[in-house]
């Protein structure tokens, strides 16, 4: 089993990895749904041939619950299974946030722009301008940082979810092993 991380994964919102390891997919699902069952009381899950969504149970709900998505694919150069995980809180979270950095983002480059051009003209017909722009800005800053501190407050739980991925193979291929 070879674990892949790069630097960039630390700083992300939604840090990736890939396991290569030699069984095949269907294999893996299988033996993921089994796996899951065993952890029922920690974990909780969804899992298909192609993608899996595993959560930790926990007493409280916050707003950046992380979420483990899996999916599987053969690489057809190595001859192996490539298992990619991907942390995050659940879609309709990550949209709205996604949601949120598009809109203060287009509204702080059109308020800008508005500034600079009345200045180029030497006009003074939209004196909130600037003022909207560091709005933006600042909303774009309140954004980002919500969005740390859902990850924070996730992090522990983004390493139990993170061993399981890494367990679940693990354990696979010592079994397979022993066979």
């Amino acid at each position: 089993m070879k674990v892949e991380e790069t630097v960039i994964d630390h700083i992300r919102s939604r840090p990736r990895f890939k396991i290569f390891t030699e069984i095949s997919r269907e294999e893996y699902t299988i033996y993921l749904k089994s796996f899951l069952k065993e952890r029922e009381d920690q974990f909780t899950g969804n899992i298909n041939n192609e993608v899996s969504e595993i959560t930790v149970k926990t007493p409280e709900e916050n707003y950046w619950k992380p979420n483990l998505a899996l999916r599987t694919e053969t690489d057809s150069e190595q001859n192996k299974t490539v298992v990619r995980g991907i942390f995050g809180p659940s879609a309709s979270v990550w949209t709205f946030f996604m949601f949120l950095n598009f809109i203060f983002g287009i509204m702080w480059m059109v308020a800008i722009t508005i500034w600079y051009v009345e200045k180029q003209i030497k006009s003074n017909d939209f004196p909130w301008a600037f003022t909207f722009s560091m709005a933006m800005l600042v909303c774009l800053a309140l954004t980002f940082t919500a969005a740390r501190i859902g990850k924070w407050k996730g992090r522990k739980q983004m390493q139990q979810l993170r061993e399981f991925a890494e367990e679940s193979i693990r354990k696979f291929e010592t079994y397979q092993a022993a066979d």
